[in-house]
């Protein structure tokens, strides 16, 4: 398993990832109410925010999430969910899914920094 680096996942850290998702989950879900077909570029760039924030926060050297790793910073599933959301990212149901992995991710942050201390 691939730990993380508990430097990597305080507070503060999560707090501006989620903000940066805040702004590109708006901008995302309005693209969808619209059918301007934006969506799959905004959310091009949640993925990268998502698989950014995982490599940084875990013991890794490459620059994306390999499927053949465990990752202690993942919730369950999660580089599966990933997969299938970067197969089709324009299509509603992925963006759903990468909400909720930011979720997810949110809240085993916080379990791990209290492990952690």
């Amino acid at each position: 398993m691939i730990v993380c680096r508990k430097e990597a996942i305080s507070k503060e850290q999560v707090d501006q990832w989620l903000a940066d998702w805040e702004i590109l989950r708006a901008e995302i879900h309005s693209s969808h109410a619209a059918r301007d077909g934006k969506a799959k570029d905004i959310m091009q760039k949640g993925i990268y925010l998502y698989e950014s924030f995982i490599i940084n926060a875990s013991n890794v050297t490459t620059e994306s999430i390999q499927l053949s790793d465990e990752y202690e910073a993942l919730p369950i599933n999660g580089a599966e969910r990933l997969q299938f959301i970067k197969r089709r990212p324009g299509q509603y149901a992925c963006y759903r899914q990468l909400d909720e992995l930011f979720i997810e991710t949110k809240k085993r942050m916080a379990r791990l920094r209290l492990k952690k201390d």
